[in-house]
């Protein structure tokens, strides 16, 4: 039985729920008989049936003496749903094969341990790493409490993400935008910092064709400088609007203005008179925010990663030359002084997106 075939059937299938499962993982499952595929599913939307109930029910009663293949371990407790264990059982399953282990102390490992004593074969850790990978928010997610952070910059060959007059309307092309957008669409949130609301004024919410859900948008703004006027402000009544604010540093009336407006404010600790974002994303996390894009300016982007929080990096290069000491670069602060103290980022892929390329890459 080519194990690797059928779990990249049910990788594939898993991916279709992406964006709609938070703060539930991925899932993906087919079932196997005689060699072909009888049944498939995946887990659609938290709070309905997981991938291996809409699988079995996608087989029947062929089910009976099959194969499930499940990227990820199937649940053996009670939540929104019912345990995907008892169902497997029933159904007569006869062998069980598993990407990645379910890092969620609820399960890790009780569910494997569930059908072994049941009599079903179980074999783990097929295609494991391309399993985990899937599911990186929600492991960060279980494991620490909160998101996944994700930073994108569009930015030039040159390394510039506007010129000195802070002009970056736009340095990548439509095609790149547009992937942006979906990005946008998959994560739970979207954060920046004062600065970039100041110098662009952008709505940070998904514009795609079809129906797509809005994240959440987190704007850093310490003494709550932003502009009652501004887009997110103006536009918080309809799309969730969080400002994290530093306590005891800004005005209780500006305050009042902006929560009639339907923006939620956060009192937050400083740290050098910036809001904590330790703090926050901890906050987030208990709002059940999973995963969050980082669009932000050099200012927050440095803090970010000062603070250790930034688990992945999305570059868009351009073929554009921007130049200028003062323009300003993806990071600030003082930076290193010997190239042995520098982040060095592990690029898991380089694609082409239209004439400009999507880098990715993760801290070492």
């Amino acid at each position: 039985m080519n194990h690797e075939q059928f779990m990249s059937r049910a990788l594939e299938l898993a991916e279709k729920g992406r964006g709609k499962t938070s703060p539930n993982p991925l899932v993906g499952a087919v079932i196997v008989r005689s060699g072909g595929i009888v049944g498939e599913g995946y887990h659609q939307k938290a709070g309905t049936p997981h991938a291996e109930i809409h699988a079995l029910r996608d087989a029947s009663e062929k089910a009976k003496g099959a194969i499930m293949y499940v990227t990820l371990e199937p649940c053996c407790h009670y939540g929104r749903t019912p345990p995907c264990t008892e169902a497997i059982i029933e159904n007569g399953i006869k062998e069980v094969v598993v990407g990645a282990v379910d890092p969620n102390p609820l399960v890790a490992g009780k569910g494997i341990k569930t059908l072994e004593k049941a009599g079903i074969r179980v074999i783990t850790g097929v295609l494991a790493k391309d399993a985990q990978r899937q599911n990186e928010a929600f492991i960060k997610y279980i494991r620490f409490g909160r998101p996944f952070i994700t930073l994108k910059a569009a930015i030039s060959q040159d390394g510039k993400i506007a010129t000195k007059t802070g002009d970056s309307k736009w340095i990548t092309g439509e095609e790149a935008r547009r992937l942006v957008h979906q990005m946008r669409a998959t994560n739970d949130a979207i954060m920046v910092g004062i600065g970039t609301v100041l110098a662009d004024d952008p709505l940070l919410t998904v514009r795609l064709q079809g129906q797509h859900r809005q994240p959440l948008r987190v704007i850093i703004d310490s003494s709550l400088r932003i502009p009652i006027d501004s887009q997110l402000v103006k536009t918080a009544s309809q799309v969730a609007t969080i400002i994290a604010a530093a306590e005891g540093r800004y005005s209780k009336e500006k305050r009042a203005e902006l929560e009639a407006m339907g923006v939620e404010i956060w009192d937050l600790p400083a740290v050098q008179k910036r809001v904590d974002l330790v703090t926050l994303m901890q906050k987030l996390g208990k709002r059940e925010i999973t995963s969050l894009l980082l669009e932000g300016g050099p200012t927050v982007n440095t803090s970010a990663l000062e603070a250790g929080l930034i688990d992945k990096f999305v570059f868009f290069q351009a073929p554009l030359i921007i130049g200028g000491r003062d323009s300003p670069g993806v990071f600030g602060g003082e930076g290193c002084e010997r190239l042995s103290d520098c982040l060095r980022l592990n690029c898991t892929s380089v694609q082409k997106v239209g004439d400009d390329l999507m880098i990715t890459a993760y801290g070492k």
